[in-house]
């Protein structure tokens, strides 16, 4: 099966797919209508020949993919707030007027480095820090072993508990959807919900399995580092030390992770690659829901609108923006 370049990322009440030149954002709204975003794209690696370079597009990817969620999620919630205030207004009887709203850059970039901060704060500072706690900073190789099992049950911990949120299952069920609409591509299907019905929900490619990815392979890097500055300085880097030199090389180990994540979709029916990616389409399993025939119709609307296909299969109301 061919690993095609598109992905996406479910959203509130949708899906967003993006290709190597569009991103379209597909929102199921109450009247049952689809409202589509689409808007041409090219990713900074694409323009810049450096940054295409392996390890740097995986960087340049990462954080393009931050800001692109970010945007898409507040588009949708900002269509969820509108049509909830639209159904208020109707309710009282009143005329609903809409006032656009857009969020500007500035406001992006910011939300953007909050998340970022936080991440690091819970996912990458926290883990150094409990296992400085545990008193295993001497052995390079069983600290970095024991931060990264830290590291790995938090990311499960923070995974399993949204999973409970009612919330959080619709989410889910799209980025299901997400998924089995991109593996039917991949396969040559015809874009329809029975078609793409079919398919697994659990994708070699997901962003779920590109952090754990990260992960792992955060030991790896990291035991080889604090080993290097242990060899250099003649002692093991306190907490602060070990910080700024994990975190310095931090866009190596998301590069090399990106590139991994990209080998395991290429092979994945390769038979060592598929009992390497388990781990990741087992968390999967907590992460993508089996979606409802509406929702994959979203799914199709997104891809289809993202690939610049024209004739749909789908018979479904949808409005383009």
């Amino acid at each position: 099966m061919p690993d095609l370049a598109v992905g996406g990322q479910a959203v509130i009440e949708g899906v967003m797919m993006r290709s190597d030149n569009r991103i379209a954002t597909a929102v199921r709204i109450p009247s049952g209508e689809i409202l589509v975003k689409s808007e041409e794209y090219k990713s900074l690696s694409a323009r810049y020949r450096l940054l295409g370079l392996p390890v740097f597009r995986g960087v340049v990817t990462f954080f393009e993919m931050l800001i692109i969620g970010i945007k898409t999620l507040n588009f949708s919630a900002d269509v969820a707030v509108r049509e909830m205030e639209k159904e208020k207004a109707m309710a009282e009887g009143k005329e609903y007027i809409h006032v656009e709203k857009r969020s500007s850059s500035l406001v992006l970039v910011g939300t953007a480095i909050i998340a970022v901060l936080m991440g690091i704060a819970i996912f990458f500072f926290l883990p150094l820090a409990i296992s400085t706690l545990l008193n295993v900073n001497q052995d390079a190789v069983a600290f970095n072993l024991v931060a990264g099992v830290i590291r790995v049950l938090l990311f499960l911990t923070y995974v399993w508990g949204i999973s409970h949120f009612g919330e959080f299952k619709k989410v889910f069920q799209y980025h299901g959807a997400e998924h089995k609409s991109i593996f039917a591509f991949e396969s040559g299907e015809e874009l329809t919900p029975e078609n793409v019905q079919r398919y697994p929900r659990m994708h070699p490619r997901c962003g779920t399995s590109y952090i754990l990815i990260v992960a792992l392979i955060a030991m790896l890097i990291y035991a080889i580092s604090d080993s290097v500055y242990f060899f250099v300085t003649g002692s093991a880097p306190n907490l602060w030390q070990r910080f700024a030199l994990h975190f310095s090389l931090l866009p190596v180990v998301a590069g090399a992770a990106y590139e991994l994540l990209k080998l395991s979709g290429k092979t994945r029916d390769n038979a060592v690659t598929r009992v390497l990616i388990r781990p990741g389409l087992w968390l999967q399993r907590i992460t993508t829901k089996e979606p409802s025939p509406a929702q994959m119709e979203v799914a199709i609307v997104a891809l289809e609108s993202a690939l610049g296909i024209t004739d749909s299969k789908l018979s479904v109301k949808k409005t383009c923006l």
